[in-house]
């Protein structure tokens, strides 16, 4: 799918909760636990029946994926040994639930930055990697309680989940049914994560992102982005994935098992992912007669800084600075489909009016998001 129909991503904005974990502090209730295990199970181990567990270290987790803290909404409940798991309370349904407060929080920053009115949207698209439940759809909470006449609706792509979402805005708007769309990706990703697995316990935090896109002639935003072209790919994998749902019920005997967290194929993913990714971003920006040496900067999926490295050499044909290919992996970790939005939210102002820019994001699907900006003059 390529859009060019003169369109604009005007503002973004995020919303970062305000507790925080370190490696170290991560490590030390992961490394508890498994001091308790082993010890718990020595004879099993010792007779070869039971393998135990091995530690975690902040240099094995900073080598491996690039992170050295991330932002989450409780810190207590993942840090406790007995728990490892982060404890939010349900919220009343008269009361705005936790994913569209956090929506709304970035939301209403994006529309700053867009010098927009709720007034101004007439769509809201919330699109991330989970979904807090089947319905009411949480785009239309969001809509509400944001004041917002027209539609809302929800989407889910995994990590590529802003992306696509950037790109059904763009048709909305293009197809005369909409003036602007508000498009929020709230992530809780501290939920779906099981913190006693030391290939993953490290990988999650929570955040939200949201963005604005309209018809360019009526932009106003200093950091305002011409949409050159977008596309979108998909490939079927199972080496992400999480088999939590509303079946589960049906078969009570799955009920509580691994597969109802996240799951992935770490080296697998790495070694299909990339050339995956490198080849369709290349493949794209050759479709649209710009070679990758025009690319000012490239807001590349925020999971993993070896697989984002590896990524930008194959597309540049060299290692990619850190202003060429910024980061927020190390202090955000994974937050899914917001991590590319909070690179771009961070690392975009500064580049200069005509510099052409590369949004990509990729995950479980697989899925991937290639979006081709340049930015406004006015």
């Amino acid at each position: 799918m390529t859009i060019l129909a003169g369109i604009a991503l005007s503002g973004t904005g995020v919303f970062t909760p305000d507790q925080e974990i370190t490696n170290d502090e991560l490590v030390a209730s992961f490394n508890e636990y498994v001091h308790r295990y082993n010890a718990t199970h020595a004879k099993a181990i010792e007779a070869g029946t039971v393998q135990a567990l091995l530690e975690s270290s902040s240099e094995f987790i900073v080598k491996a994926s690039g992170i050295k803290h991330r932002y989450v909404l409780d810190k207590k409940g993942m840090l406790d040994p007995d728990i490892m798991c982060p404890r939010i309370p349900e919220r009343p349904d008269s009361e705005l639930s936790i994913m569209a407060e956090m929506s709304v929080a970035a939301a209403l920053a994006a529309l700053a930055s867009a010098e927009r009115k709720p007034a101004d949207i007439d769509g809201v698209i919330v699109s991330c990697a989970n979904l807090p439940r089947a319905y009411p759809a949480l785009g239309i909470e969001v809509q509400s309680a944001l004041g917002i006449e027209g539609f809302g609706f929800d989407m889910n792509v995994g990590c590529s989940s802003a992306t696509y979402a950037l790109q059904l805005a763009c048709g909305l708007i293009a197809s005369g049914n909409a003036r602007a769309i508000v498009v929020c990706n709230p992530e809780v990703l501290t939920g779906h994560v099981d913190f006693r697995d030391r290939d993953c316990h490290f990988l999650f935090g929570d955040a939200a992102s949201a963005f604005v896109v309209e018809r360019i002639d009526t932009a106003r935003s200093p950091n305002c982005w011409e949409i050159v072209s977008a596309r979108m790919k998909s490939r079927f994998s199972n080496n992400i994935r999480n088999n939590y749902g509303f079946l589960n019920r049906t078969a009570p005997e799955g009920i509580g098992s691994r597969d109802k967290l996240f799951v992935q194929q770490g080296r697998k993913v790495f070694k299909e992912v990339v050339p995956l990714v490198s080849d369709f971003i290349i493949e794209h920006l050759a479709a649209n007669g710009l070679a990758p040496t025009l690319l000012r900067r490239m807001w590349l999926h925020q999971a993993n800084i070896n697989m984002n490295d590896l990524i930008a050499w194959r597309v540049l044909g060299r290692r990619a600075t850190p202003d060429e290919a910024p980061t927020v992996l190390d202090e955000y970790a994974n937050v899914s489909s917001a991590g590319v939005i909070i690179a771009f939210n961070k690392y975009s102002a500064d580049l200069a009016s005509g510099d052409y820019g590369l949004m990509c994001s990729f995950g479980a699907g697989y899925s991937a998001g290639s979006v081709i900006l340049r930015k406004m003059q006015f």
